[in-house]
């Protein structure tokens, strides 16, 4: 999966962006779409920073407020990389990075986004609630089964039986 994703960034998308530019420009000519594409960057840069700006102060009235900024830092995150997609030369990753960058359709991307970690995170849990005790270094440095080894530093564990499979939920 990770293979095809590199392939899609640094192969597939390069190839549609020069087709989508060559097409523009049989139609309407090379110096508007020259033209076209200058603006089209100044423009996202200037979206760029206001939204930018508008991310920053929702943070820190979040933080002002002891309140965990997760939306905010999915929209920072957006942000950013909607404002690279934009100052990318091309029509496609113009369109993705507008997209990122006007909050309407940024909010339906980040409730995307968040769907996604949440179920993600409930299959881990849920792997986890099975009963295996987890170690914190695996092979790729992230979390991996501690072959029957549990966390008992102190010897007072207790065994707790298990009424079925429960699954842990995410609240909102």
């Amino acid at each position: 999966m990770r293979w095809l994703l590199i392939v899609m960034a640094f192969v597939v998308v390069p190839l549609a962006e020069l087709w989508a530019i060559l097409s523009v420009g049989d139609a309407i000519g090379t110096l508007p779409t020259v033209l076209i594409l200058l603006a089209d960057s100044v423009l996202g840069a200037l979206l760029l920073r206001a939204q930018g700006r508008g991310a920053w102060r929702r943070f820190v009235e979040a933080l002002r407020f002891a309140r965990v900024p997760s939306r905010e830092l999915a929209d920072g995150l957006l942000i950013v990389v909607g404002g690279a997609l934009l100052l990318t030369p091309g029509f496609l990753t113009d369109a993705v990075g507008l997209l990122l960058l006007v909050p309407p359709s940024r909010a339906i991307v980040r409730r995307g986004l968040e769907r996604l970690v949440a179920r993600r995170m409930e299959a881990g849990l849920s792997g986890a609630a099975g009963g295996t005790a987890w170690r914190t270094s695996g092979p790729r440095g992230g979390r991996a089964p501690a072959a029957g080894k549990a966390f008992d530093i102190d010897g007072q564990a207790v065994e707790q039986e298990s009424t079925g499979p429960e699954r842990p939920r995410l609240e909102r």
